[in-house]
């Protein structure tokens, strides 16, 4: 289907829908603009509705049938609700008083006259409202609260800038007239272009002031180093002399601590050497000490155990079993041995007494001890029993018991448990005391050679005592020697550094000592840039906004006024002003001219324009220089290029608009298409938290991606006020 057909029905759904709605008792206004008649039918539809408020075969009798069954109760309260006829009355009467319909037209062209003598009920059956150009007060007063508080603008500038704004309006539309006059070439100066020309204005004046400031800061930091750093190459120098002198001295420190170092390890070794040789003393004296001690205690190893033996069955004795022992009337034989030789232990005398079988008198130790057995400290006194000092008469006597066969323990403990504790003890005394007779004199051996080694070790332990004194003071003289020489290297370091940074320091003075003056200038050029920049700015915006459908010549003549209209009004500009030097970035520049763009100033200020302007850009390209330089530049963006002429441009425009790519619409006329006006006019809006345009019947997402170029091959054309506005008119021809 045609873009004509689509955009045909699409104002007859419109219609149907207004006198649907305002039928049914809903006030409604239609509001249609000359820009969206793509057909001339569409004003005939128009006419109708003028006159008698109704579209002939516009409603099928499907839609006019459901819309009577919503009017019969209000008609019948009319008084209309009769037959078909009837009913369609009331409805027309209805839409009469609900519908209000607005037209906005432009009288530029032969179009509105031809209309209006084809139509008459354009005239006849409305009221005309002409909208004339803005009075200068009005721009005045919009200038005025539009650029109130603008940072760093002097007061007196910004008072200035409301009136050299209506002046740029005034004289372009000036200017207008006489590119007409001359070139037989139509351009439209509209308030439009002047709400654009102080948004530029604005917006153009923050980028500018930062990227000014920016790069004077950064040579008046540069400036700044190189000031610290010639103030630092005399602080470093005086330093460096400072350090010299300490660093001999602290070389000498240093020289004398070894010095004295090596005479006090001398020292030591002497020392050493002394205390290494009555070490070996002392070690071979230690030595002879161990064998003796090891010897007694090998040879007491043997007594130890039997007695430790013998107490241990002493332990096991009760009362009771010494009770048993008494209580025998005739003890065996095994038992009165053991007793005897206890009684001999401790030195207790036998009874004499007569003997049962000879009846001679004799010896008897049973009865003796029975006494014996009777005291109550009996166990506890053998226990007790003064080992150490047993009489030899005593031991010789215990001698003759010990290797007798009855005298066994392991004999005697079948006869009794007391008789066998006591044999063990008395055993027990035996071993120790032959031991103790061996142990004895190696006993006194080992005290006189403990003695003599107590002298050894008390001659050592001064010699040590001397030796660590003196390691001590060596100690301390390597913890001092070690300080001198961190002290020295850290001096030497700190040298090194000063000499480091001197010489850096140096080379950089001698290196950057030609740019000071060069950075000096930049900042000063910079800084009174910046000064200028509200005059500059202000020219550019201007040209961006008005000048861009001139040639170079109208364009010189009307900048070379407003520049004198500037400095007349004080405010600060440059002397020859030029768009690329106040807004071009030379790299950028130069990368234009490599992707085909004429290098003429007139070229790049148009460059410039589509770079810095928001509106997007509609070039006047009959040579075809726009559109090979924007194929170029954006070919590695994946430019996407259409016609008017093509089936499913939309398509491929919304697709572009989705996924920020940019478009070329080539080879355009004087109209556009009415579908593509909420893209012109940047009609973006928020839905669902994306950023979204309508596009024709389709409301898509918005990527800031999306760059849009249009190019027209007509020399001469004549575009609309209405397009005039939407777009930032270009002229590309250089001749």
């Amino acid at each position: 289907m045609s873009s004509g057909l689509q955009a045909e029905r699409k104002c007859t759904v419109v219609v149907n829908h207004c006198l649907q709605h305002t039928g049914t008792c809903m006030q409604v206004v239609l509001l249609f603009s000359d820009t969206q008649i793509k057909d001339e039918s569409f004003v005939e539809d128009l006419s109708n509705l003028l006159n008698t408020y109704e579209v002939p075969n516009l409603m099928s009798a499907g839609d006019l049938g459901a819309i009577f069954e919503n009017l019969r109760p209000r008609a019948k309260q009319a008084g209309m609700d009769g037959d078909r006829d009837q009913l369609y009355n009331f409805f027309n009467q209805e839409v009469r008083r609900n519908l209000h319909i607005v037209l906005s037209f432009s009288p530029v062209g032969d179009a509105f006259r031809e209309r209006l003598r084809k139509f008459p009920s354009l005239i006849n059956c409305t009221t005309i409202d002409w909208f004339t150009a803005w009075p200068r007060d009005g721009l005045a007063t919009v200038a005025t609260n539009f650029l109130a508080g603008l940072p760093g603008v002097d007061e007196k500038v910004a008072k200035a800038l409301p009136a050299l704004c209506v002046k740029f309006h005034e004289d372009v539309q000036a200017l207008s007239a006489r590119f007409l006059a001359e070139q037989h070439r139509h351009y439209y100066v509209t308030p439009t272009s002047y709400l654009e020309l102080l948004g530029s204005y604005k917006r153009l004046l923050a980028n500018r002031q930062d990227e000014v400031m920016t790069a004077k800061r950064r040579y008046e930091v540069g400036l700044d180093k190189l000031a610290t750093t010639e103030a630092g190459v005399a602080g470093m120098q005086a330093e460096l002399i400072a350090l010299q002198p300490q660093l001999v001295e602290s070389t000498q420190q240093t020289q004398a601590a070894m010095d004295m170092i090596a005479r006090e390890t001398a020292e030591a070794d002497k020392v050493k050497k002394i205390v290494s040789q009555e070490e070996s003393v002392a070690s071979a004296e230690a030595a002879k000490v161990q064998a003796i001690k090891d010897e007694c205690e090998a040879d007491l190893a043997e007594a130890l155990p039997a007695l430790k033996e013998a107490i241990r069955a002493l332990d096991t004795l009760t009362k009771n079993d010494i009770t048993e022992v008494k209580g025998m009337k005739s003890p065996p034989a095994a038992v009165k041995l053991v007793l005897e030789a206890v009684c001999i232990l401790k030195g207790v005398k036998p009874v004499r007494g007569k003997d049962p079988q000879s009846g001679q008198m004799v010896d008897s130790y049973w009865e003796a001890s029975k006494k014996m057995l009777m005291d109550e400290d009996f166990l506890p006194s053998l226990k007790a029993y003064d080992k150490n000092h047993i009489d030899s008469g005593i031991m010789k006597k215990i001698q003759t018991y010990t290797p007798q066969p009855d005298f066994q323990p392991e004999k005697i403990e079948k006869v009794s448990k007391a008789a066998y504790g006591l044999c063990c003890w008395v055993r027990a005394m035996e071993v120790y005391d032959r031991v103790a007779k061996v142990v004895g004199p190696k006993k006194e051996a080992l005290k006189q050679a403990e003695a003599q080694l107590e002298v050894v070790m008390t001659a050592l332990s001064a010699k040590q005592a001397e030796l660590q004194a003196v390691l001590d003071k060596l100690a301390a003289l390597d913890a001092d020697l070690a300080e001198k020489t961190g002290r020295k290297e850290s001096l030497e370091a700190e040298v090194d550094m000063c000499k480091v940074k001197l010489d850096r320091a140096q080379k950089l003075i001698a290196g950057l000592g030609g740019e000071r003056s060069r950075w000096t200038a930049a900042a000063t050029r910079l800084g009174h840039e910046y000064a200028q920049l509200s005059g500059d700015v202000l020219l550019a915006a201007a040209q961006i906004a008005y000048l861009g459908a001139f040639t170079s010549t109208y364009r010189s003549d009307c900048l070379h006024g407003w520049v004198k209209a500037c400095q007349s009004q004080g405010v600060a500009c440059s002397e020859r002003f030029k768009l690329g030097v106040v807004l071009s970035d030379p790299v950028k520049v130069r990368q234009w001219s490599i992707w085909g763009l004429p290098k003429d100033d007139f070229s790049t200020e148009n460059a410039i324009a589509i770079d810095a302007g928001r509106r997007w850009p509609l070039c006047i390209d009959p040579q075809g220089l726009a559109n090979k330089w924007i194929r170029n530049m954006e070919k590695d963006a994946g430019l996407l290029v259409i016609k008017l002429t093509d089936a499913n441009f939309l398509r491929t425009l919304e697709n572009a608009i989705q996924f920020g790519k940019p478009v070329l619409l080539e080879n355009v006329g004087e109209v556009l298409d009415a579908s593509m006006e909420p893209l012109l006019a940047r009609q973006t809006f928020k839905q669902a938290g994306a950023l979204c345009i309508k596009l024709g019947d389709a409301t898509i997402e918005y990527s800031e991606g999306f760059r849009f170029y249009i190019t027209s091959k007509l020399r001469t054309p004549h575009y609309a006020p209405e397009l005039c506005t939407k777009v930032s008119l270009l002229n590309f021809m250089t001749t």
